[in-house]
């Protein structure tokens, strides 16, 4: 009975309506639920979005930081480098000049070798000559100075002029003759005047070639015992050569 008494009151017209603007307003309060959670939702997100945008900013920020730490360390290194390669310079440079002084020391030595051996074989060389131009021997002090003077600067000459080409016998030959030349026409100047006639021009051209011959064995005598000194590497040539470290 309670069952069709309710029916009974659903099926009149005014409780449909009723009914219906109820069924509506429930599904408007379902629609504005959504609406709200949906709200809600959005709200969430946009905290969100907020907070991840600042910890973009927070993160930008220390990036930069770090990008101006950077440069400021590459500036540090690049100029550490700039100094590290300026003292390497000055280091090279300091060695250089070093190594330079060096050298030019070791070839100051090397050719006051040269001066003493040449000046030392020459004078022995020359002394068998000497004897048979003099009578007494004080009188072999003039021509023993000159030829050791003349040897000497002969031994230098001969160390700068062959360097390093020791089989070039033309040049070592042609060193001892321009030396033994100079030295016997010096000589003969300091001889008797020459005078205008035939017998004159015979005598000093004579005399010339004698002067020269041996001053030209002098000097050859020398020569070999340079290059011998030279082949049993007690002698350097010019330049002197340094072993590879």
């Amino acid at each position: 009975m309670v069952d069709e008494r309710v029916e009974e009151l659903l099926n009149r017209e005014e409780n449909r309506v009723l009914l219906d603007g109820l069924e509506k307003a429930t599904q408007r309060v379902e629609i504005a639920k959504r609406e709200l959670a949906e709200i809600q939702k959005q709200e969430i997100e946009a905290k969100q979005l907020r907070d991840y945008v600042n910890q973009l900013e927070s993160r930008t920020s220390e990036i930069a930081e770090c990008e101006r730490e950077i440069l400021e360390a590459r500036a540090m290194v690049e100029e550490a480098q700039r100094s590290l390669n300026i003292d390497g310079d000055d280091y090279a440079i300091i060695e250089e000049v070093e190594t330079e002084e060096i050298d030019r020391n070791e070839e100051r030595l090397e050719s006051i070798k040269a001066a003493s051996i040449s000046a030392l074989v020459g004078s022995l060389a020359g002394l068998p000559i000497f004897f048979t131009q003099v009578t007494d021997i004080s009188q072999l002090i003039l021509p023993l100075a000159t030829t050791f003077i003349s040897c000497a600067l002969f031994g230098v000459t001969f160390r700068y002029a062959v360097r390093r080409d020791l089989d070039n016998f033309q040049l070592k030959t042609g060193t001892c003759a321009a030396f033994a030349f100079v030295k016997g026409v010096g000589t003969v100047d300091g001889g008797p005047p020459l005078e205008l006639e035939i017998g004159s021009f015979l005598s000093h051209a004579l005399i010339g070639a004698v002067y020269i011959s041996e001053n030209l064995l002098i000097f050859l005598f020398a020569a070999v015992a340079l290059d011998f000194c030279y082949k049993m590497r007690v002698l350097s040539p010019f330049p002197i050569q340094k072993s590879a470290s």
